[in-house]
Order: C-alpha cells, then structure tokens, then sequence
C-alpha cells in the first residue's frame, strides 16, 4: 500500500508543474491530495495527507501518515503516523509520531518517535528519535537523544549539549578518527569507525542470486506459467482455441494488435493524469496493462505449444492431458529463448504482445481492427 501511495505522490510532484498557483485536490475518506504551486495543509485534521508542489506547508494535523514532495517543505503540526518526504529544503519543526525517511539538502528535523532515515548535504536533527538513525550528511548538526542505534555518515559532525546515543554508533568518517565524539554523547567503546566508502558499499546490494535460487525461479516461472495456461484451456476451451488459432493462423497481425492494445492502455493512462482527478484512474490503467502483459504472455506461451507440437506431427489438444502437455512445452521453450542475452527478452516481449493482441481483437470484435472499406 505505501508504495502505491508513493508513486501517487510522485505524480502529483510532476502535475504540480501545470496546477495553479491555488491549492487544488481532493479529499477523499479523510484523506487529503494536493497538488500546486503552493500546497497547504491547513483547517480540519486529515488522515493520511500526500501533496507535492513548489511548496507545501503543514500547518494542521495529520493522524495517519504524510507523503510529501516539493522544492521547499515545511512542516509545523504534528504527524502521528510515518513521514516520507523529499525536498530540496526540508524544515520539520513538529513531531512525527512515526518512522520519518527525508531527503532533501538542507535538512532540519524535530523529535521522531520512531526510526529516523535521513539523507542531505546538511541535516539537523534537533529532537528526540525513538528507534535507530540511518543518516548521511556532509554536515551533520545532533542536538537531541538517539534511543537506539546510530549509523552516520558525515564529513563534519558535531554535538550539542544535550546530545546522547543510548545504543551503539557506527560512524562512518573520510578518514577513521577525525570526527570528534564527546563522551557525554556515547563512550568511545560503543563507537565503530569506519570510512565513508564502507558506507556507501553497506546501504546497496551487494549479493546477487545463488545459482539455486536462479535455477528455482526459473522453474517456478515455467510452472507458473503452465499452470495458468493448462487452467485456462480447462475452464474455457472454446476461447483458449479459438485465441491460439488467431495467433497462429496471424501472428504479426497479433503482434501489432497487442502494440496497439497497450499503448492505448498506457498512453490513456498517463493523459487522464493530467487532469489531476484522473490521478486516481491512472493506476488501474497501468494495473489492466500489466495484467493484460501477464495474460498475453500465458496465451501466446499456449499457441507456441500447440504450433510446437503440431509441427512435430501432433493433433490438436481434445483433452486436459494433451492441454497442459502444450501448456507446459509452450512454457518451457518460451523461457528457455528468454534466457538467451538480448533477444530473449525481445522474443518474450513479442510473445506477450501478440497474445495480448488476440485477446484485444476478441474483446472489442473484427470491427474495430477491420481495414476500411474501399
């Protein structure tokens, strides 16, 4: 849920471009969207709140969480759930109740009650943060108490007064021991220094699959693939056959259906984003068009089959068994192209786009792909 709701936010990011300058949005069940020039959250208290603008400001409550994108970002009321924000200025001066994960330049964060991800060229954090802190900084300002670990990544630190890391500290420095760490804030055996590389090698990926998970998910993929296919032959013979005849008996013609099919599908999706309300249309546009790939690619893996097998001398499949023997080599053979560099994932492509097509044709009929007359 939390990643749909960010990507939602990041198009009201590039839809604040083209709003006006007055705030413009919905509200919806408690939930506020806002997308302009200025956004503001003022007057009542919202739920969960997602704006993103040349500003936003957070002048009123918010009890679930905030997503929030802008150029500069001010927050002055609290926000009892979590807090995900980017902004080139990022002034916090409220308590979040939650996670908090902000990246911006110049950063300045209250009191988190939960765990604190923070990235910038200067980031500040002058309250209180209840569970860990993972931040990076080229300038790095702790006034208050950290209550679990501490990993940070600076070029300068410093320290206030009331500063204090209960639990352990990695710090991660240009050169080990040039950061300066009172004692009042976390004895220097709680701390490990390390270079700011180690850092920047720790927070990406650096493991790829095993030779066995690669080989599992392969199998699983063609499993998975034959096993929807052989049930949809099962529950729907009459159209499965008739789907694998179009594309075998017209498979470029398929092919380019299916092209067309999405670009509507993905295209229609991002114009109706530009009218703001069609912001909550937009994904169910992009979910058909993956769930239309998907079904492409189990019909067209079905039509392989049965041209495989016919060519091999083969009838026609009658029967479950002889369903999900073409199910299950169309799969198979299917997966094996795509393993092979750079075509094989063209190969898959075309599969999907072709069945695809031939369920298109079947839903909107012959007319709409009819050539015109004359």
């Amino acid at each position: 849920m939390r990643r749909h709701l960010i990507i939602l936010t990041l198009w009201l990011c590039a839809a604040a471009g083209a709003a006006p300058a007055a705030d413009v949005g919905l509200d919806i069940a408690g939930d506020r969207f806002r997308a302009a020039a200025v956004a503001v959250h003022e007057g009542a208290p919202a739920d969960d709140v997602l704006m993103a603008g040349e500003a936003v400001r957070v002048l009123a409550d918010v009890a679930g969480d905030a997503l929030l994108a802008a150029r500069r970002l001010d927050i002055d009321a609290p926000v009892a759930g979590d807090l995900y924000a980017a902004a080139m200025d990022v002034a916090v001066r409220a308590a979040v109740g939650g996670d908090a994960t902000v990246f911006g330049y110049d950063v300045t964060l209250g009191a988190v009650g939960g765990d604190l991800r923070a990235s910038g060229a200067r980031v500040s954090l002058l309250g209180d943060v209840g569970g860990y802190a993972l931040v990076a900084a080229d300038d790095l300002r702790v006034e208050g108490v950290i209550s679990g670990p501490a990993h940070l990544s600076a070029k300068d630190a410093s320290f206030g007064p009331g500063a204090r890391i209960d639990g352990p500290l990695v710090l991660y420095e240009s050169r080990p021991g040039r950061i300066r760490v009172p004692e009042s804030v976390v004895p220097e055996d709680r701390i490990e220094r390390r270079t700011r590389s180690e850092f920047e090698a720790e927070t990406r990926p650096i493991r790829g699959p095993t030779l066995g998970e690669v080989v599992a998910g392969f199998l699983i993929g063609v499993a998975a693939v034959a096993l929807l296919a052989t049930l949809a032959a099962a529950l729907a013979p009459a159209t499965m056959a008739a789907l694998r005849a179009r594309i075998l008996a017209r498979p470029f013609a398929s092919l380019w259906q299916g092209f067309l099919a999405q670009s509507v599908v993905i295209g229609g999706g991002l114009v109706v984003a530009l009218t703001l309300i069609g912001l909550l249309v937009t994904p169910v546009a992009f979910l058909v068009a993956v769930l239309g790939g998907v079904a492409g690619y189990v019909v067209g893996a079905y039509a392989l089959g049965v041209g495989l097998l016919g060519a091999a001398g083969r009838s026609e499949p009658a029967t479950l068994l002889q369903r999900a023997l073409a199910a299950s080599t169309g799969a198979v053979v299917a997966a094996l192209v795509g393993l092979i560099p750079f075509v094989g994932w063209l190969f898959v492509l075309a599969l999907a786009l072709t069945g695809a097509g031939a369920i298109a044709a079947r839903i909107v009929g012959p007319r709409f792909f009819a050539a015109p007359a004359g």
